[in-house]
């Protein structure tokens, strides 16, 4: 992996001011500087100075650039941007809630705007936090943030053995029925938390769609365990999903209904292009825009029901529902 981001430092810019006066090139800055050249490209493009009351004074100056850089920062941070929010959460830190417990309570109630824990945390150890000592009001006291890289790595909640990998090329090569692909379809953060389970068979493209009330694994993956367990074992051999946090509980599912999961490995979704692809058909009728709410389930059943009687080309123009009746009656066939 790469190195994480950072900005700019003053001393770097004092640099920029320098060689750019001496006319030196942006693609030698930023060799010398080890930085992309779009970084030194936005930052000239960005911190450029010119002011209509001093015609004479323009151009890039590393004081005002630093000036101008924090400034931004600071306006884009949300408990600056809506005091009354950033009022509530010192109230409830001040009570003693951790970070975690008021963000988490700002999703089940709804409310909006919200912040993550993560930029509370922030804002506990910004220079506002440090005046109003808010650290004192934590659980361990802390003045100062642990870097991250001192804090403790949790293991992984996705073990070595059902990553993508070791997946049987029979599933890979769609040459066996009843391996399928499972992802979570999110909507505008304002609407709530609910969401949509997708989940695709490979050969025939079968689609099941599961609506969902929030995120947690427990109740998501219960419901995919529920809409599939009936189906006889050969037509859920297994599940491929990606390393999202609504998927840890997967040993239940292996454990209630025998059903095999795989993982994706890190950052590539790219691997279940299946559900993937489905999943922008699906955006048609459920764009991101649009408040899950107001579709009922009887909607949500016929969209399903469109995707699943419409013909495909990678079928031989059959219908995803046909393909899967017939591998049904293969497989039952097999078995007598």
């Amino acid at each position: 992996m790469g190195q994480a981001y950072s900005q700019l430092t003053l001393e770097e810019r004092r640099k920029i001011e320098r060689w750019r006066h001496a006319r030196v090139s942006v693609d030698e800055i930023a060799k010398t500087l080890n930085r992309h050249r779009s970084t030194i490209f936005r930052e000239l493009r960005r911190n450029y100075f010119l002011d209509p009351e001093l015609p004479d004074v323009k151009g890039y100056f590393a004081v005002a650039a630093q000036t101008r850089s924090s400034n931004r920062r600071t306006q884009q941070q949300k408990l600056i941007k809506f005091p009354d929010l950033c009022r509530r959460i010192v109230e409830k830190i001040k009570i003693g809630w951790t970070p975690e417990q008021i963000a988490n309570r700002m999703i089940f109630e709804n409310i909006q705007p919200r912040v993550c824990q993560e930029t509370i945390y922030r804002y506990i150890y910004s220079e506002t936090g440090m005046e109003q000592e808010l650290w004192w009001y934590l659980p361990l006291h802390r003045k100062s943030r642990l870097p991250r890289r001192a804090r403790k790595k949790l293991p992984s909640k996705f073990h070595r053995d059902v990553s993508i990998l070791f997946r049987p090329e029979a599933v890979a090569h769609r040459s066996q029925f009843g391996h399928w692909e499972g992802d979570l379809m999110l909507f505008k953060q304002h609407f709530g938390q609910g969401n949509v389970t997708s989940l695709v068979e490979r050969v025939s493209r079968f689609t099941v769609l599961l609506r969902n009330s929030s995120k947690h694994t427990n109740p998501v993956m219960k419901k995919i365990a529920s809409a599939i367990g009936s189906l006889p074992f050969i037509a859920r051999r297994s599940i491929t999903f990606d390393r999202g946090t609504e998927f840890v509980s997967w040993p239940h599912l292996q454990s209630e209904i025998g059903t095999q999961a795989w993982f994706c490995d890190p950052s590539a979704p790219w691997q279940k292009g299946t559900v993937e692809n489905t999943n922008r058909r699906i955006r048609r009728w459920l764009p991101r825009q649009i408040n899950l709410k107001a579709i009922t389930d009887h909607e949500l059943k016929m969209i399903c029901d469109r995707l699943n009687q419409t013909p495909r080309k990678c079928l031989g123009w059959k219908t995803p529902a046909e393909v899967f009746k017939e591998k049904m009656l293969e497989q039952a066939e097999r078995t007598r």
